[in-house]
């Protein structure tokens, strides 16, 4: 199958060539090469680009049970012995980038039980102690490099989190719930914890924005003494059989280890990645490596991918039309012209105003956790019709007002705090924004007057770039800083134009079946997008853009404007408005039921 034709009107072409496919969910777990000494609880680099440079230390070996210093480098084949730990021990922390970049800590000295708060790095040839960490400890979730790592509770540890920046350790938040054995990934201002033994096991995951500990989405299966490996927003959780993947909204179980296993040690990236060691029900020298080119993220109607390295069709369907809307907990504080980010699961809610009220604007702030709202704390600057965007531990909150009083003010959330930074270069409200988190936003449009202009943030200043097409307010907006969408608003007549924003320039395509201002927003890319609600006039109309037109879905059951809107365009949240005569407090949540089909050809 060397030529793409076309198959009853679809079109067929490669994996590899569209954007729209990868593939963890179909990735595979296989042996590789064993260690010299077979060990359990030993630590291993963490954050390695592969699986070919690695290394894993210490540990312990039974029966009988003795604590190990032996080290070994793994060049994705053979295990090689080097240098040795200075001090012999097991179920360690372990930390690093690379096999001649690493960290182990903590961990338990035997035959003499006695946790310990040792450190040492590893600089590709020799180990040197060097500060140790605050609170010993043995069985610690732990991630990050040798310069930037993080140790999470663990026994004798009281749920302490500690973070170390390359000279000495220092407390930050502790988790919740004092736990044993967390399979930890990410880095020291962006990691997830899964699981762990509270006891019993838990399925419990939270988010670590590098102060504090938030609640996401469970694991589908309680683990604990597992391993781990990746980002906050890709990565794995392998239990003793398990594997779980985390795209940064939610978890999906893929295949499994061959060799069941408990406090191994783990390295490298989501789709490339492995664990080594471990136990029961006997020690182990087992190697074993995850591969997978990539994972569905996207899904695209009527698209057959031809996937040549494994000789199967590769059938995606979109089931957006099948969506719907649920109720979901009511916010604290009914309000209008309200801002949102983050996901479903995890949003946050900020500003808006609720006339009539005192005060009318609104400084609040509302976490989502997935059933009901708490109030946080709050902007520094009450204000309505802002900008936002990132995630409900980092978001960016900017622009807004009510005219004579129009702000260019800035404020960063670190997950408990809003912060203060500089200001937009052009004051304004009714504008649209959307990024990553709080690091990567881009802001557009906007009032009055109506403007074009776009800015984006890199995490300490905002830079002006090139115009939107239509100048506008009370626009929608979705995606991330280089791959952003704007949709609908105002500029004297309600509009129905939608523009693509690729990082440089912005493009008109496809219009909006329904031309409306004041809409809620949704979507991860400019291929991904939902547009819900709006007026004139009032309206619940929910359209799909699939990056090439809009659909009609399913209406919201409250008809609404000046709401607040996030998520994904199969995952999303609505939350507050204008339900004429008053603000509302109702929030929805958009479910679509994905689904991927897989015809094997021989």
């Amino acid at each position: 199958m060397s030529k793409y034709k076309e198959i009853k009107g679809f079109k067929v072409q490669t994996l590899a060539s569209d954007t729209a496919a990868s593939a963890i969910a179909a990735g595979t777990w296989s042996s590789g090469g064993n260690m010299n000494t077979g060990r359990f609880g030993n630590g291993a680099s963490r954050n390695s680009s592969a699986t070919t440079s690695v290394v894993a230390f210490a540990g312990f070996t039974s029966p009988p049970l003795t604590a190990r210093n032996e080290t070994e480098q793994y060049n994705g084949s053979t295990w090689t012995e080097v240098a040795n730990v200075n001090t012999s021990r097991g179920q360690v922390g372990g930390s690093g980038s690379s096999d001649s970049a690493a960290l182990v800590f903590g961990g338990e000295v035997y035959p003499t039980p006695a946790n310990q708060t040792l450190t040492e790095s590893w600089n590709g040839t020799a180990w040197t102690e060097v500060n140790d960490l605050n609170t010993a400890g043995r069985g610690m979730g732990n991630t990050g490099t040798s310069t930037a790592a993080l140790a999470v509770s663990g026994t004798g540890r009281s749920g302490f989190t500690e973070i170390y920046n390359g000279s000495t350790w220092t407390e930050s938040g502790d988790i919740p719930s004092n736990r044993t054995y967390p399979n930890v990934f990410g880095i020291t201002t962006s990691a997830i914890s899964a699981g762990g033994d509270i006891p019993p096991a838990t399925t419990d995951a939270l988010s670590f924005n590098g102060t504090s500990w938030s609640p996401i989405t469970s694991l589908n299966s309680a683990t604990s003494t597992g391993h781990a490996f990746g980002t906050s927003t890709d990565g794995l959780s392998v239990g003793t059989t398990t594997t779980e993947y985390w795209n940064g909204s939610s978890w999906t179980e893929v295949a499994e280890i061959a060799t069941p296993r408990q406090e191994g040690g783990a390295a490298g990236v989501s789709n490339d990645g492995l664990i080594c060691g471990g136990t029961p029900p006997s020690t182990t020298a087992a190697t074993e490596e995850f591969t997978a080119p990539s994972t569905f993220t996207k899904t695209n109607l009527g698209q057959v991918y031809y996937n040549s390295g494994s000789n199967a069709f590769k059938v995606t369907e979109q089931p957006v039309p099948g969506g719907s809307w649920s109720s979901g907990g009511a916010m604290n504080t009914a309000r209008q012209g309200v801002t949102g980010s983050g996901i479903q699961t995890a949003a946050l809610a900020f500003g808006g105003d609720n006339p009539g009220s005192t005060p009318e604007y609104l400084d609040l702030t509302e976490l989502y956790n997935g059933t009901s709202w708490t109030e946080v704390n709050d902007l520094n600057q009450a204000r309505r019709m802002l900008g936002g965007a990132g995630t409900s531990t980092s978001s960016l909150a900017f622009g807004g007002g009510e005219p004579p009083t129009i702000y260019a003010n800035t404020e960063s959330w670190n997950g408990t705090n809003w912060t203060e930074v500089n200001d937009l270069n052009t004051s304004r409200e009714r504008l649209a924004g959307c990024g990553a988190d709080n690091t990567s936003v881009i802001a557009f449009g906007g009032g009055p007057p109506d403007t074009a202009n776009t800015e984006t943030w890199d995490g300490s200043s905002w830079t002006e770039v090139n115009n939107l097409n239509t100048a506008r307010r009370e626009l929608g907006g979705s995606g991330i800083i280089t791959s952003a969408l704007a949709y609908g608003g105002n500029d004297g007549s309600v509009k129905n134009e939608t523009e693509t924003w690729d990082g440089t320039s912005w493009t008109e395509v496809s219009n909006l079946n329904t031309a409306r201002k004041f809409m809620g927003s949704a979507g991860t890319d400019s291929s991904n997008a939902l547009a819900f609600g709006g007026t004139p006039p009032v309206t619940g109309k929910t359209e799909s853009w699939d990056g090439t037109s809009w659909t009609e879905v399913a209406d919201l059951a409250t008809t609404r404007s000046e709401l607040g809107g996030t998520g994904t365009k199969v995952l999303a949240l609505a939350f507050g408005g204008l339900t004429p005569p008053g603000s509302s407090s109702a929030t929805e949540e958009w479910t679509v039921p994905e689904t991927n089909k897989t015809i094997t050809v021989s």
